[in-house]
């Protein structure tokens, strides 16, 4: 194997950190929905995410200021709706109303559910001490929904620029494991 010299620029397309998600928050405006590649998960009960949200994106000062979203998991099918709603801002745009994306009511959370979703998270923040310096929020998820009949979800993972994978096929590798 030749490996050859990466573009720093373009580490972020190596490690992509799972599948994109929908940020729905509550604002003073109404609903608001962002695309977002930028999360991981940090501990397992309860669960917590860490996201990155930029002060410069419209979704910002409302998860600031309310300190709760939902994380919506999109699949393939919604591909092109992702794509639209991270090309406006929601300062301009009812991205709902636009992109034929129906919001439902959370059951702990003023932030809506993405009834096209196959999952929502529905998120509390807990920890903002690296939002001034990175924009790094931690999230306890407080709630889960998932479609039982989405079986094998084919999620959308960002490769940057328009470009995504498709999770696919699943293996299982012995483990020990739970």
């Amino acid at each position: 194997m030749t490996k050859r010299v990466f573009p720093l620029s373009r580490v972020y397309t190596l490690l992509e950190p799972g599948p994109v998600v929908l940020l729905t928050t509550a604002g003073t405006r109404g609903a608001n929905v962002m695309p977002m590649s930028w999360h991981m998960m940090v501990d397992f009960e309860p669960p917590l995410v860490a996201c990155i949200v930029s002060d410069r994106d419209y979704s910002f000062r409302a998860l600031r200021r309310t300190k709760e979203c939902v994380l919506n998991i999109p699949t393939a099918e919604l591909a092109r709706r992702v794509v639209a709603c991270g090309n406006v801002s929601g300062r301009d745009v009812d991205k709902f109303d636009a992109f034929g994306l129906t919001p439902r009511r959370a059951s702990r959370v003023a932030a809506p559910l993405i009834d096209e979703c196959f999952a929502s998270l529905e998120c509390r923040v807990v920890d903002t001490r690296f939002v001034p310096r990175y924009g790094l929020f931690i999230l306890e998820v407080v709630r889960a929904w998932r479609d039982p009949s989405v079986t094998q979800p084919r999620t959308l993972h960002h490769r940057g620029y328009g470009t995504f994978m498709v999770a696919g096929r699943e293996i299982r590798v012995p483990s020990r494991m739970p």
